[in-house]
C-alpha cells in the first residue's frame, strides 16, 4: 500500500527553506539513526547540491539504534561527497554540543566577527530537530512534542559570538517512492497516524523483528517465535497482555499500539530498521529495471 503524507503547510515551508539555504554556510540534516536513508528527505540533498553547501548528517536517537548498524551508516555516509556524518543522542547535551565545531570544520572561512557561521537545521518531522535546537541554545526556544509536524515556522538564534543557527519545520517530500520506507517512517512516528492504519504498520514491524531481532520479541513478550508471522506476533502480544474485544477475540488494534510504542520508546532494545546492506538489496530490483530500460532505449 503506497503511503503518502504531505500536509499543506509543507509547501510554503519548502519554499522558505530554499530561500534560507542561500544565506546558509552549513546544513545540519537530522535523520533517525534507526532508519537513516528512509528518513532522508531527497529535497535536502538536492538543495545542498544546487547551492554547493556542505552537509553535516546527524544520526539522532542513536541511543535507540543498533550500534553496529550505526557504525556502518557513518562509514557509508562519510564516503559521500560533501557529507560528514555523526551519531548523537539529542538527550545527551555533551554529544549535541559537538555539532557547531563540526560545522565550523566544514566552513573554516566563516570564523570571524564579520563573517559568523550560519547553520541551518533540516530534516523530516519528529526526528529531534527542535530538541537539538534547544540543547544548542541552552534554553527552550523550540516546541518539542512526540508528534510529527510540531514546528510550523523557521526561527533563528545566536548561539555564540560567531555562530547563528536556524531551525526549520519538518519537511516531507510529495511522493514516498518505496513502500517499506513509508512503513519504517510510520513505525518511527515520523508521519501522521492518518497516513496508514497502525495495524498494517505493526505487522510490518513485527515481520522485520522476526527476521532481524527475534530475540527481542522473546525477551519482551516471552513469545515462541518459531513459525510465527507478523499477524501471529500481534495475536500473541494480545494474548500475553490480555487484550481482548467482545467475543473474546484478540484486540489487534491495542496489540499494534503496544508493539509500536515499545519500539518507539526503546523497550525492545536498540534496533535499526535498515542497514546499508539491506538498503542496497532493497534498491537492487529498481536499479536493474532502470538499467534494462536504458538498454532498451539505446536499442
Amino acid at each position: 500500500m503506497p503511503i503518502q503524507w504531505f500536509p499543506g503547510h509543507m509547501t510554503s515551508a519548502r519554499r522558505k527553506a530554499a530561500e534560507t539555504m542561500a544565506v546558509t554556510d552549513v546544513v545540519i540534516e537530522v535523520v533517525d539513526a534507526r532508519l537513516p536513508e528512509a528518513s532522508t528527505n531527497p529535497l535536502v540533498h538536492e538543495l545542498c547540491r544546487q547551492r554547493q553547501r556542505p552537509c553535516l548528517k546527524v544520526l539522532n536517537k542513536s541511543d535507540l539504534a543498533d550500534p553496529k548498524a550505526t557504525r556502518e551508516w557513518i562509514a557509508w555516509y562519510d564516503q559521500r561527497p560533501g557529507i560528514q556524518a555523526v551519531a548523537v543522542s539529542g538527550r545527551n547535551a555533551g554529544e549535541v554540543m559537538r555539532l557547531p565545531r563540526l560545522c565550523q570544520d566544514l566552513a573554516p572561512h566563516r570564523d570571524d566577527n564579520t563573517k559568523p557561521l550560519r547553520m541551518m537545521i533540516m530534516g523530516i518531522p519528529n526526528v529531534g530537530k527542535s530538541t537539538l535546537m534547544n540543547a544548542l541554545t541552552g534554553r527552550r526556544v523550540a516546541k518539542v512534542g512526540d508528534e510529527p509536524a510540531v514546528t510550523k515556522s523557521q526561527q533563528s538564534q545566536q548561539i555564540g559570538v560567531r555562530q547563528w543557527i536556524t531551525d526549520t519545520p519538518g519537511l516531507m517530500w510529495p511522493k514516498i517512492e518505496h513502500d517499506s520506507d513509508g512503513y519504517m517512517l510510520a513505525a518511527s512516528h515520523a508521519i501522521g497516524r492518518n497516513a496508514v492504519p497502525e495495524e498494517e504498520v505493526a505487522v510490518f514491524l513485527a515481520d522485520l523483528l522476526l527476521q532481524r531481532y527475534p530475540e527481542r520479541l522473546v525477551g519482551r513478550y516471552g513469545l515462541a517465535v518459531v513459525g510465527l508471522d507478523g499477524v501471529a506476533v500481534l495475536e500473541s502480544v494480545a494474548d500475553r497482555r490480555a487484550l481482548r474485544i467482545r467475543g473474546g477475540r484478540a484486540d489487534l488494534e491495542k496489540a499494534s499500539l503496544a508493539l509500536l510504542q515499545d519500539y518507539r520508546d526503546g523497550r525492545l532494545g536498540r534496533i535499526s530498521l535498515e542497514t546499508p546492506e539491506t538498503r542496497r538489496v532493497m534498491l537492487l530490483p529498481a536499479r536493474e529495471d532502470a538499467d534494462f530500460a536504458r538498454v532498451q532505449e539505446i536499442r
